[in-house]
């Protein structure tokens, strides 16, 4: 049986749940994936009967929830705050910006999440970590191999009484690996399973869109971390075959400038291989689901919704449990 199709809401934030799920239903998805938005998923709101009001919104529009996500708190948990960090804040979290403060209520808020995600039904709860150390990337001034290692022991002791509380109900946090992460391409991946000891409740969410640019095997990436392939997302990214004005790094130009080097792009439309990608989760038997995250500047999102579900369905195939050759034999 091919693996269901969810719908990421995050980029999606705007509309009130019960509109989304009318329209995700309409062009066909199987479910969602909750972002812990005001519209979609408020943990201020927390409560059973907060939990049966939402389950009931999705059972009305036929649609199942397989995970939840919140990226923008737990990207607060470990990172060097500052005001940036403010605007993709609840005030509850934010506080008065002390930035201690506000790596603490975000922990305990990604504590909440998990309790979210039992009273929702779910296993999953997939986000970001932030990083102490992402500023420190392009070593220079010369950075030591010490504080580089002192940052990756700085996450894992943040998340340690996270990771606690969600193996006591047997939830599993899947970190998107992405830059600003203290993990963003498979090298700072392994260090940071090493760093957590391979902490049964931490995994990732496997997105190849923020792989691909980087020059990163992102097919390897699924093979070499079979046991933490927690969740998928699908996502394409295109980026140029030619020198352009602003490299991997950006220049400091917005998604859809013309002069960048990549850019986010919808499902097929970027250069992301993913028959390969599907073929290297089946040989790992992932069996959750494909969990569109749409982005795309320039084309209207729920064009792209819809056609990046069409897309999803025609790439994704069981994998054979025989040998192709099997019916030779006498």
């Amino acid at each position: 049986m091919a693996r269901k199709v969810t719908l990421y809401t995050a980029q999606w934030g705007d509309m009130p749940l019960e509109t989304l799920c009318e329209k995700a239903s309409l062009f066909g998805y199987d479910g969602l994936e909750l972002a812990c938005t005001e519209n979609h998923l408020d943990l201020a709101r927390l409560s059973p009967a907060y939990c049966e009001e939402i389950k009931s919104t999705l059972a009305r529009h036929g649609l199942e929830l397989f995970a939840i996500s919140n990226h923008t708190t737990g990207q607060c948990v470990t990172d060097r705050i500052d005001e940036r960090h403010k605007a993709i804040l609840p005030p509850r979290i934010w506080g008065d910006g002390d930035p201690e403060g506000v790596r603490q209520r975000a922990a305990q808020e990604m504590i909440t999440a998990g309790e979210a995600a039992r009273l929702l039904g779910v296993s999953t709860i997939i986000g970001f970590t932030g990083s102490p150390i992402w500023h420190l990337l392009y070593s220079f001034p010369p950075v030591a191999e010490a504080t580089i290692q002192a940052g990756f022991r700085e996450v894992a002791d943040r998340f340690k009484p996270i990771l606690d509380a969600y193996r006591r109900h047997n939830l599993r946090f899947a970190l998107e690996v992405h830059p600003t992460e203290i993990a963003f391409d498979t090298a700072s991946a392994q260090t940071l399973l090493q760093a957590l000891d391979y902490d049964p409740a931490f995994g990732f969410n496997y997105d190849p869109s923020h792989l691909g640019y980087q020059g990163v095997d992102y097919v390897g990436f699924i093979t070499s971390f079979a046991p933490q392939i927690f969740h998928v997302h699908m996502k394409d990214v295109w980026w140029s075959d030619r020198p352009t004005r602003a490299g991997v790094f950006g220049g400091h130009l917005g998604f859809g400038h013309r002069d960048r080097y990549w850019d986010f792009r919808s499902l097929g439309r970027g250069r992301i291989n993913f028959e390969e990608i599907i073929r290297a989760l089946n040989a790992i038997d992932y069996r959750g689901p494909l969990s569109v995250e749409w982005e795309d500047n320039g084309m209207d999102r729920e064009a792209g919704a819809a056609e990046s579900l069409k897309f999803v369905k025609q790439i994704d195939f069981p994998p054979s449990r025989i040998a192709f050759d099997a019916a030779f034999e006498k």
